[in-house]
This record gives C-alpha cells, structure tokens and sequence, in this order.
C-alpha cells in the first residue's frame, strides 16, 4: 500500500473512533466513570446495521436505530449505578455482559457479514464517485462531513443549560445542586448519551468493514481512553482548542501509531499488547508531569 492509502487508512480509522472517543470524553472525563458499557455497545451498533442491512432497511436508518439502542444500553447502566446503588465500574461490567448475549441474539452468530448489501458507503450514489475517485477518498469525505457533525452536535449541546449542568457534575456539584436537579439522572443522561455515540461508531464500523463480529468491542474503551488523553494532552499545549477537536486528533494520532507498529513488524494479535502499552506510557508521563507542576508551585 502506498503512502496516501496509509494516511487515509488512518484517517478512515480516526474518524470512526473519534465518534467512540466522544462518547468516552463523556464518561471518562466529565463524569469520571470507567463505563465498560462501550465494549458491548460498539458492537451492538454494528449487529444492529448488519441486521438491518440484511433486511433492506436504508442505511441512513440504521446510524439512527444504533444511536437510539445505544442510548437506551447507557440509559440502563446508569439506572443499574444510580437507582439499583452498584459501583460504576460493576455497573459498566454487568452491561457489557449482558450486551454480549444480546448482540449474539440480534444477529444470530458471531460474524455476520452482508457484502452483497447497499450501506452507507457503497451505494447508488458512491459508486458513480467511486467511478472517479478512489474508493477510500469517498469514504474519508463521508467520514469527515459525519464527524464534524457528530462534534458540532456535541459542542452546542454541552452549550446548552443541560450540557452545562452535565459538565458541572464532575468539576462542581454545588452548582448542579443550584439548579435542583437530580445528580443521579444527569449520570444516567451522560452515560445514555456517550453510549449513544459509541452505538453509532459501530454502526459507522460495519458500514465500512461490512460485517458484524462479537469480538470487534474488545478493548474499545482502552482506545478510546487513549484517544481522549492523547487529544487531552495536546489540549494543555493549545488552549484554543476546543476538547472535541482534541479528541480527533487524539484518535488519528492514535491510529498512526497502531499503523506504525504494524509497518516496522508487529503482528496484528500484539496490537492490544502495544495499545496498552501506548496507554500506560502517557498516564506515567502524565503523572510525571503533574508532580512536576507540583513541585515548581512548591
């Protein structure tokens, strides 16, 4: 593959785990909870479009079916955390459990492919452009309009009074109590919301691979995470930038080194090992950093 096949490669990849990464900028940065939810959600996106897709239903259709099922997985976590009282992380583990069986019921196997199916980027319509343009072109400008739309929506919804107070209940809950609302259920918003995003990311994923597979949620929220502290590091250097644009550059720059290791050798079965790896580097680095602010203030 040549040079510019790499980077839209990468590119393609980015984007899709950039609308996972969203949702986890949600839960793992404004209310600080380890949802495991995300690994069953993300492939509970794609049986749901495969599904769907099977049965002839427009794939526009199906990105909005995945969104809403996704939301009603994160709605459940949070009632399973909120009103049932279960730690946060059981809360996300009990989901991702239970999410498992039920992708399994909805698309009947563990793989499912349907390559002989119009979807989202093979159409009436891409196949005129793939007819002048590379296939991965068309692909990546889809990509493109979908994630600025997804981080436009999110940016004007944190704007908002509902957005302000899901942001004040991780930093500043005086203030959510201000306005007399239930900590609780702003939980349950954010988790259905971020979990809604992840559900759609998968549902982008099946678009693009045109399958489903079980396993494809495994390690979703460690890359996720990855994305989120990468783009929460470069933040720190440009505090112009807003945390959805970081984000997204978390999630390529992310990509472009998984597609690194993958170049200089390493076999694709050791990519959950460096993805690790990559993560526990930037949260020592991270650490390191801080006890260094601390002891310069000091």
């Amino acid at each position: 593959m040549n040079s510019v096949g790499i980077i839209i490669g990468i590119l393609n990849e980015g984007f899709i785990y950039a609308i996972v990464s969203f949702g986890v900028y949600i839960t793992y940065r404004i209310l600080d909870f380890p949802d495991m939810t995300v690994d069953g959600s993300f492939p509970l996106g794609m049986s749901i479009t495969a599904i769907l897709l099977i049965h002839d239903i427009n794939p526009i259709i199906t990105l909005i079916v995945s969104f809403l099922i996704g939301v009603v997985a994160g709605t459940i976590t949070g009632i399973i955390h909120v009103k049932l009282k279960v730690r946060d992380l059981l809360s996300g583990i009990i989901m991702m459990i239970a999410l498992y069986s039920i992708n399994l019921s909805i698309a009947g196997r563990p793989n499912l492919p349907f390559y002989d199916k119009p979807s989202l980027f093979k159409n009436e319509f891409t196949k005129n452009l793939i007819f002048h343009y590379d296939k991965g072109i068309v692909t990546l400008v889809i990509l493109t309009i979908v994630v600025v739309l997804c981080k436009i929506l999110l940016d004007e919804y944190l704007k908002t009074k509902s957005g302000y107070i899901l942001r004040s209940v991780g930093d500043n809950e005086a203030v959510v109590t201000s306005f007399a609302v239930d900590k609780g259920n702003i939980k349950i918003l954010g988790l259905a919301i971020a979990n809604g995003f992840v559900a759609f990311a998968g549902s982008m994923y099946a678009h693009n691979r045109e399958y489903f597979e079980i396993s494809a949620g495994t390690g979703t929220l460690v890359i996720a995470v990855s994305n989120v502290i990468i783009g929460m590091q470069i933040m720190k250097r440009m505090s112009f930038m807003k945390p959805t644009t970081a984000v997204i550059i978390g999630s390529i720059l992310y990509r472009a080194i998984i597609s690194y290791a993958m170049g200089i050798g390493i076999e694709p079965k050791n990519l959950k090992l460096v993805t690790a790896i990559i993560l526990l580097i930037i949260l020592v680095s991270n650490n390191i950093g801080k006890k260094s602010i601390k002891m310069v203030k000091g």
